[in-house]
């Protein structure tokens, strides 16, 4: 029986070696494919990966990665001989698993016995000079797992552009910022978020980063949107000229008009305030999330230094005008500190985001800031707290070389010290595409709120002539 057996393996040889190099011939293709299909970058950390591959059992070993177990393996107590040598100690290395990417290699390996994130952390330097990354980060990646992220070329000096796809936001509270210095993706939730500060000097990086923000929310009609320029008298003078048909207002550096505009937003606010609870059955808009007749209510502030300067002089024009921005900072105030629970999120842009740019009443209120390069620390201290001081690596001072236009910081939740972040560049052709593509879906959100209490049955409470104007449409003239 048993030569029977024997013949028959003996004569499936050949079609077990057929199938086998089928399958090998298979896999090499796939991966010949896939080699010849990818970026040049990503072509790089594939050659990188395979190198991590093959060095990694000695890379462990002589950066301490290793450890030795005394107790022989089952195999070792079965087959050893009673008066024979003790068993060899076997030296356990981590097993780990490599994906490549454009920026270079991500590694998720095992944890050892005195092997855990602590002893990976001490190893980093030699991990990145052994695989020739500029830096090394090593996060945990959940019970007895680590993850290790190498990177070989700088994802921050590393210029991106995004192309809007031009389909709604799975989630309109989502701001998907761009990559950090590791090429992980960064993103901040907007949800119960009151206000957003965004600093920078002039060409830094900010106007894209708008962009960005307004094309990916634009096809959503549960999004609208208002803006302020104040370095402009007209939309296609300045940054907007692309935008604006998505915007159901929009103003210029006329204080007066910015003045009225502020005062209805004011009376929006006010009138949510008063119907939510019948009209939503909520206190907070969040608990139910946007909707096109409640939209989110996105107030843009470019420039901003514009609409709250502190004018100082004794003639009648000079005392209106210090009236007007006096006012609109207790308007935008009351933005920023009660529009939150009613969907109304407040954007403020301005080169430096000091006491005398934004009040500092309306800008410490801000959870969010960013700031891309500045020239001086009070300037970063300003848009991002007095602890930038403690972490200079990472000030937006050290960001003025022209590669790191694009380039913003930020403090990020759940993360220590502050996050620098790589932005991708938006055309000002696929802004515009994206504006013409969605401008049907823009709606003034006073006249939302009226078919949504007219749908409803409710009526409105609020006092329609209050101190800050009647609350009429917000809509272009």
């Amino acid at each position: 029986m048993t030569g029977l057996d024997t013949g028959n393996l003996t004569g499936h040889a050949p079609q077990v070696l057929l199938v086998s190099a089928v399958l090998a011939g298979g896999w090499l293709l796939y991966v010949v494919t896939r080699y010849v299909r990818a970026d040049r970058g990503t072509r790089a950390s594939m050659r990188q990966a395979v190198r991590v591959r093959w060095g990694w059992v000695r890379l462990a070993r002589t950066s301490g990665l290793t450890v030795t177990d005394k107790t022989p393996g089952l195999l070792a107590q079965l087959t050893a001989q009673k008066d024979g040598p003790a068993p060899e100690p076997r030296v356990l290395t981590p097993k780990i698993k490599v994906k490549p990417d454009q920026f270079g290699v991500i590694v998720r390996a095992r944890t050892l016995p005195q092997v855990g994130l602590e002893e990976y952390q001490k190893a980093a330097r030699f991990l990145a000079d052994a695989w020739r990354c500029t830096r090394v980060s090593i996060l945990p990646d959940g019970p007895g797992k680590v993850v290790i992220r190498g990177v070989r070329s700088d994802p921050l000096t590393t210029p991106t552009k995004h192309r809007p796809t031009g389909r709604p936001p799975e989630d309109v509270a989502r701001w998907e910022l761009g990559v950090d210095e590791y090429a992980a993706p960064v993103c901040v939730s907007l949800a119960n978020v009151p206000g957003v500060t965004v600093a920078g000097t002039p060409g830094a990086g900010k106007t894209s980063g708008i962009n960005k923000f307004v094309c990916d929310l634009a096809p959503s009609a549960a999004v609208q949107i208002v803006g302020f320029d104040g370095k402009v008298s007209r939309a296609e003078e300045g940054d907007y000229a692309d935008l604006v048909k998505r915007m159901f207002a929009f103003c210029g550096d006329d204080l007066d008009e910015a003045n009225a505009l502020f005062k209805r937003l004011v009376a929006l606010r006010r009138r949510r305030s008063s119907v939510i609870r019948g009209v939503l059955g909520v206190k907070n808009m969040w608990h139910v999330g946007p909707s096109r007749l409640w939209p989110l209510t996105v107030v843009l502030i470019d420039e901003a230094h514009t609409f709250f300067r502190e004018y100082k002089g004794g003639d009648a024009e000079t005392k209106r005008l210090a009236a007007l921005t006096a006012e609109n900072a207790r308007l935008v105030e009351d933005l920023v500190k009660k529009g939150r629970s009613v969907g109304i999120l407040t954007v403020l842009i301005s080169q430096k985001t000091t006491g005398d740019a934004i009040p500092t009443f309306i800008r410490d209120v801000c959870p969010v800031g960013l700031s891309f390069a500045q020239k001086t620390v009070e300037a970063a201290v300003a848009a991002l707290g007095d602890d930038i001081r403690n972490w200079p690596d990472a000030s937006p001072v050290t960001l003025q070389d022209p590669a790191y236009v694009g380039v913003a910081v930020m403090a990020m939740q759940g993360r220590p010290g502050f996050t620098r972040i790589r932005t991708p560049y938006v055309s000002d052709a696929d802004a515009a595409r994206v504006a013409e593509a969605t401008s049907h879906l823009t709606a003034d959100p006073a006249l939302c709120l009226d078919a949504l209490l007219d749908s409803t049955g409710h009526t409105d409470p609020s006092d329609d002539d209050g101190s800050d104007g009647p609350a009429g449409s917000l809509s272009k003239p």
